[in-house]
């Protein structure tokens, strides 16, 4: 729900993955999340428990063309806790490559 970011809403998915399963050229293969930056002492523990659990829950279900087996949520900062709650991907681009310069024309 925050303008920089798209994807589906959790309350769409479902929806989505019905008409998306339909499509016999497009295979699902996993979900992707990046929660919203902590604020002080909160976490995205919660976040990422609540994409476990939707994982888990697409998972048990029988969708054409959906196999999810990918879980990706977590980078740079906070990866472990990502791994600690069901990823089986981490995005650490700014754990190899530095922060970004925001300012560069590429």
């Amino acid at each position: 729900r925050e303008a920089a970011k798209s994807g589906f809403f959790v309350e769409d998915l479902g929806t989505a993955l019905e008409a998306l399963s339909s499509l016999h050229s497009i295979r699902i293969r996993g979900l992707m999340a990046i929660p919203p930056i902590p604020t002080g002492m909160d976490k995205s523990s919660r976040y990422f428990a609540e994409m476990h659990q939707l994982f888990v829950d697409i998972s048990a279900k029988k969708y054409d063309n959906v196999c999810v087996t990918v879980l990706s949520m977590g980078m740079s900062d906070d990866f472990q806790q990502a791994i600690a709650m069901g990823s089986t991907m981490v995005r650490i681009g700014t754990g190899i490559f530095g922060p970004r310069n925001y300012q560069s024309p590429i």
